[in-house]
């Protein structure tokens, strides 16, 4: 037998470093303390077994009612992965939980964060862990705690994924949907800050398998690589959103995300009333006409991937719509009144989108 046969087995030796992990630890704290809210303040700490949250908070609610989302961000963390880009990618998870949160009015609360790696390289997790926290402060809530967690042999050396699951809170009388929207009401969209993180399953295998684009070569039409522009965070909308539901009467919101803009806003929109958007409108951004003509993508096939230009939707009462847009306006939010909710007559679904997009 040879000396590692006869020598006893170790997690080390399976390739689990806990000394890593525990470095890994030590550098994120710094980032973790700023996403604090005085509802997690002085309650525990990183290194716990439980993330804590002073529930009395939530005494001033009449009927609190809490909301919980969860999720990840795809096929995106590749791009991270092969540029060595690691502290913006929390910004993309934040946004794909809390945003989730934020349609139906909740406030974001706190999250939790899974990270799978391969190996743990503390610098690489603790990068991660920052844009998660950085994330968390953009959306108002905290970062009470999370996992990372060593899978040698599953995952190579460099690779990894992360999720999260985030927990909000909205009074009951002033939860969002579908059943306030009434015909008439107006649609306004916000502008996305790209791709944000869905549908790069089809956007890398366009690019990179048919079209046979680098990451690091320079596109005109982006005025930086295309790694660049793949690795864009996606805009965490969930403050913006909070401020409109104090400024102006708000219907209901949609986050754009997987399914695209027509099958998501149909999820808020009740039976019988249908929501017609012009695409006329607005000029999707031009990595979605790369895509498309790249890969002959058509049309249909791109809205129902991808968000074309628009990442979040909130429904409104028609006289609402200029203070929507002020207050949109001052907190820098680019948007602009889309479509409007009519009676379903005809139509077969809850939205659809008209004509052709601006010049």
């Amino acid at each position: 037998m040879s000396e590692t046969e006869t020598t006893g087995a170790s997690y080390a030796a399976a390739g689990v470093d806990i000394e890593a992990g525990d470095r890994a630890v030590e550098l994120m704290k710094e980032w973790v303390r700023k996403t604090q809210r005085p509802e997690v303040a002085g309650l525990g700490g990183l290194g716990g077994f439980a993330g804590l949250f002073d529930a009395s908070a939530l005494k001033r609610y009449e009927r609190p009612l809490l909301a919980s989302a969860t999720d990840g961000v795809g096929t995106k963390v590749d791009i991270a992965r092969q540029l060595g880009v690691y502290d913006t990618i929390g910004h993309d998870l934040v946004a794909m939980v809390m945003d989730d949160i934020v349609v139906c009015g909740a406030e974001p609360l706190f999250m939790t964060d899974y990270i799978c790696v391969g190996k743990v390289h503390p610098e690489r997790v603790a990068a991660i862990v920052k844009g998660i926290a950085e994330g968390c402060v953009l959306a108002g809530c905290a970062l009470v705690g999370g996992e990372t967690a060593e899978h040698p042999g599953l995952l190579g050396p460099d690779d990894f994924d992360v999720a999260g699951a985030g927990t909000g809170v909205v009074e009951a009388d002033r939860l969002l949907g579908a059943d306030r929207i009434r015909a008439g009401d107006v649609v306004i969209a916000m502008a996305s800050s790209g791709l944000h993180s869905n549908g790069y399953s089809l956007v890398r295998h366009v690019l990179f398998d048919r079209a046979g684009m680098r990451l690091e070569q320079r596109v005109e039409e982006f005025g930086r690589t295309l790694g660049e522009e793949l690795l864009e965070p996606t805009r965490i909308y969930s403050l913006d959103c909070l401020a409109l539901t104090r400024t102006a009467e708000v219907h209901a919101f949609s986050h754009i995300t997987g399914g695209g803009l027509a099958a998501n806003l149909a999820r808020v929109v009740p039976d019988g009333l249908h929501a017609a958007v012009d695409r006329s409108t607005w000029t999707p951004g031009a990595v979605f006409d790369l895509v498309g003509r790249a890969g002959r993508v058509e049309r249909l096939e791109l809205e129902k991937t991808l968000n074309m230009g628009v990442g979040m939707m909130a429904v409104v009462p028609a006289e609402s719509a200029d203070v929507a847009l002020t207050t949109l306006a001052d907190r820098g939010v680019d948007a602009w009144v889309a479509g409007e909710i009519t009676e379903r007559g005809t139509h077969t679904t809850g939205a659809t989108l008209t004509g052709d997009y601006a010049a």
